[in-house]
């Protein structure tokens, strides 16, 4: 019988266990050189070092699994000069690279705005960029809905 393809899901940290948290802190403690060794990464993240190999091919910040893809953005942004601008200077600044832009009709002071961009060089994780267009003036929900 083939091999079933492998299936991935994206979930909140917080539902994962704490061996599969830590693992992901200990490959981005080696990915950052502030540990040289496994064994010292485990040990500074306090897991077994049998754990961390059971899920350390298996298991990876969203972030790792968008650079170099097309990632969409949705956000509601307030309709007001100046706002939809803020958000594609944070987006060139950080080196995405502005593949489309949608929006809609505002309605109610609020416009809906789909933006597809693609992460090769960007400067910053997508979490990063994320968290930067949350804090934007005038925006008031920022979220992936799609990255291939």
């Amino acid at each position: 019988m083939p091999k079933e393809e492998e299936r991935y899901f994206l979930v909140k940290s917080s539902i994962l266990p704490e061996a599969v948290r830590k693992t992901v802190e200990a490959k981005e403690l080696l990915e950052r050189g502030e540990a040289s060794t496994v064994n010292e990464a485990v040990a500074k993240v306090g897991i077994s070092r049998s754990a961390y190999y059971k899920y350390k091919d298996g298991v990876f910040p969203y972030y790792a699994a968008s650079r170099g893809k097309i990632v969409t953005i949705a956000l509601i942004l307030e309709h007001r000069a100046g706002i939809l601008s803020g958000i594609l200077n944070a987006l060139a600044r950080e080196g995405a690279n502005i593949l489309t832009i949608n929006q809609s009709i505002p309605l109610r002071g609020l416009a809906n705005v789909s933006i597809s961009i693609e992460t090769a060089e960007m400067k910053t994780d997508l979490e990063s960029l994320l968290l930067t267009l949350r804090k934007a003036e005038g925006a008031r929900k920022v979220e992936v809905v799609g990255h291939s």
